[in-house]
């Protein structure tokens, strides 16, 4: 069975990668295929690193390729960085956490943070449900070990309920979307831009976003593999820098990177320009604030029995790469 998944894993990886488009290929060059050149695998996500970095003037004249991958959430992602298939990618707060508690081999190596009202648990336009205590018993879409994940328990934790008070149905974004809107499920734990999108196109009912609740991080996960390659290293010091400066253009030209973003993704332009606020990001160093927060989210799965035994986060953290970020802020 497992190596079936991980063959399925593969041929999808594979699909992605050869959907590059002519300009991605552009930034390492299609004459990416001389001997010597280093191949850069990235993990991305929708409204992710690519479309950022085409935003942001950044994405051309690498002394590298770049090859992306697209997934539908931070989970299977850092399934191909542990299986060796992608060699950098971005997530949530809470993927490196299941991750870790299964034993991939990962390494955190940077970190950003944004809104946490991108963050929600949304409900149907008339749904009866209007305080997160009355979720108790309900059927909640989430995409299992993500950050809404994180979020939910959060939110139920708050109200004194706990995951078997509910009916989780585990769900990627676009299936859960789906079951959202034709009301399989009653409410629908997610981020944005899909927050967003089912607000204004399916019209959804914000129960309760992460303010307060959820630190708003997301990491950009390595391979140890990669790290230990002295080519591929570099390449990811340059690709860190590129993202850093990218995050801190967009901050300052959200009208611009909502757009880009539109045109990239094929979201309308009203839902990127609702969701865009939320979903720009500061670069922040990993310091001991960043491993603590990300800490309490693995106890808090480990006292659920949500992952199998405790963790030490702190074993999965890489910070070398954290002048890169320091440097892209000035």
């Amino acid at each position: 069975m497992i190596r079936r998944l991980l063959a399925a894993l593969l041929i999808t990886l594979a699909a992605g990668t050869a959907c590059a488009s002519a300009d991605q290929g552009a930034s390492g060059g299609r004459d990416g295929q001389s001997p010597g050149r280093v191949t850069l695998r990235v993990g991305d996500q929708k409204a992710g690193s690519e479309a950022l970095l085409k935003a942001a003037g950044l994405l051309d004249g690498t002394s590298y390729t770049i090859t992306f991958s697209q997934f539908t959430s931070g989970p299977p992602l850092l399934e191909a960085v542990n299986a060796g298939a992608v060699d950098i990618g971005g997530v949530g707060n809470t993927p490196p956490v299941f991750a870790a508690a299964a034993g991939s081999k990962i390494k955190i190596v940077a970190a950003y943070r944004q809104s946490a009202k991108g963050s929600a648990i949304l409900v149907p336009d008339g749904s009866p449900i209007t305080s997160p205590a009355q979720l108790k018993g309900k059927k909640i879409a989430v995409a299992k070990g993500s950050s809404a994940h994180y979020h939910l328990l959060a939110v139920l934790k708050k109200e004194g309920l706990s995951f078997t008070d509910i009916q989780p149905q585990y769900l990627q974004p676009a299936d859960a979307l789906a079951a959202f809107s034709s009301g399989t499920v009653d409410a629908w734990a997610i981020w944005d831009p899909f927050t967003s999108q089912a607000e204004i196109q399916h019209k959804a009912r914000l129960l309760i976003d992460g303010a307060g609740i959820v630190n708003g991080l997301g990491f950009q996960v390595a391979a140890p593999a990669a790290l230990d390659d002295p080519g591929k290293r570099a390449a990811i010091g340059d690709f860190l820098t590129r993202l850093a400066k990218a995050r801190v253009w967009a901050a300052a030209h959200q009208d611009e990177w909502a757009k880009v973003w539109a045109r990239e993704t094929g979201l309308p332009v009203e839902v990127a320009d609702a969701a865009v606020a939320n979903v720009v990001a500061t670069p922040v160093v990993i310091d001991d604030s960043v491993v603590s927060s990300e800490q309490e989210i693995a106890d808090a799965f480990t006292a659920a029995g949500l992952i199998p035994g405790s963790l030490t986060f702190s074993q999965f953290v890489d910070d070398r790469f954290n002048d890169i970020v320091r440097k892209a802020q000035q």
